[in-house]
């Protein structure tokens, strides 16, 4: 690890097969944390390429468990996090929108670690306990289309490193694999990035793939659509530029997502949005999210059509009954 590192502080890349060896190596618990630190913040300070993510998506994907829900045909919907915007959960929200409207999810999330709510830290805060149980995950899908793979259960390097990110409270690789390692290896996928040239990087690596995808990215800074900005979205099919305006929004600013300063009021606001009383850019932000994904999902939709769709989730209040569904088989 020693020569790894002066490597990667003389700024030299990794080949993707070194990359995916410095992973299972730490996997394996054969680094100190001292050297995972050093190791995963090198790339706060030059750009990750293609073939170092590509060789740490490998290991990851060698090293999980494996969990087969092919026939759901389900979408994973996920941000990469390490904004540093402090948002409530939109993405999470979003994955019960989107199974309220009648589609099925696969959502793979983590505790937060640069942000105060991660995605397992709002599910869990409703009382929900983390399974590896596949049993449980089917009937989690067809009884409310949506299933929750918490990421350490089902990778062992994420569960040796979660200590040095919560430690370091900073945005790592590790923010940018999330996406690319669920285990049920869905091939429908919606990502939010904080930045184009990340978003860029991920439609690269995703071409590489059989997945339908879309990318989207807020133009101030989001990993997900705030409409708070112009935000630009890349798929298999299109790479526009969207405003907030056009698709029937009113534009917000970055005090109205934000997801306060514990877990709890995070959580408040996750309910607020599912049961159609939080404020009109809360629900909003949902909503766009969801409509992208739902349009992931059928390509020949109209967004103003998905959108439509995602809003009658939450007004029909057939989110909150999804979400419910999925407390009551998860807890």
């Amino acid at each position: 690890m020693k020569n790894i590192l002066y490597r990667l502080f003389e700024h030299q890349n990794l080949g993707r097969d070194e990359s995916r060896e410095v992973l299972v190596r730490m996997a394996r618990g054969e680094y100190n944390e001292s050297q995972i630190a050093a190791s995963i913040t090198v790339y706060l300070m030059r750009s990750i390429t293609i073939d170092e993510l590509a060789g740490f998506r490998d290991a990851l994907l060698e090293m999980r468990v494996p969990v087969d829900l092919a026939e759901y045909n389900a979408i994973d919907i996920v941000g990469t996090g390490g904004d540093n915007k402090n948002t409530f959960n939109i993405s999470t929200a979003a994955c019960f929108t989107v199974a309220g409207a009648g589609y099925n999810v696969v959502k793979h999330g983590n505790y937060g670690s640069t942000s105060v709510s991660g995605a397992s830290n709002v599910i869990e805060q409703h009382g929900v306990k983390f399974t590896s149980d596949v049993d449980v995950m089917r009937r989690s899908l067809d009884e409310c289309n949506i299933a929750y793979l918490h990421a350490q259960y089902f990778n062992p390097a994420l569960k040796v490193v979660a200590p040095v990110r919560r430690n370091l409270a900073v945005r790592t690789f590790f923010n940018m694999l999330g996406p690319l390692v669920n285990p049920t290896l869905p091939r429908r996928q919606m990502l939010g990035v904080y930045n184009l040239k990340l978003a860029r990087l991920y439609y690269y690596l995703y071409q590489q793939t059989e997945v339908d995808f879309t990318i989207v990215t807020s133009l101030d800074g989001y990993d997900e659509i705030s409409l708070t900005d112009n935000f630009k979205v890349l798929s298999n099919s299109e790479e526009n530029i969207y405003t907030p305006e056009e698709l029937g929004f009113v534009r917000a600013v970055e005090s109205d997502l934000y997801g306060g300063q514990t877990v709890e009021d995070a959580a408040a606001i996750f309910d607020r949005v599912l049961s159609d009383t939080a404020t009109l850019e809360q629900k909003n932000a949902v909503v766009a999210n969801a409509a992208f994904a739902i349009r992931t999902i059928d390509r020949n939709m109209p967004i103003e059509e998905a959108i439509g769709r995602a809003r009658e989730s939450i007004e029909s209040g057939n989110a909150l009954k999804a979400f419910r569904k999925f407390v009551e088989i998860n807890s």
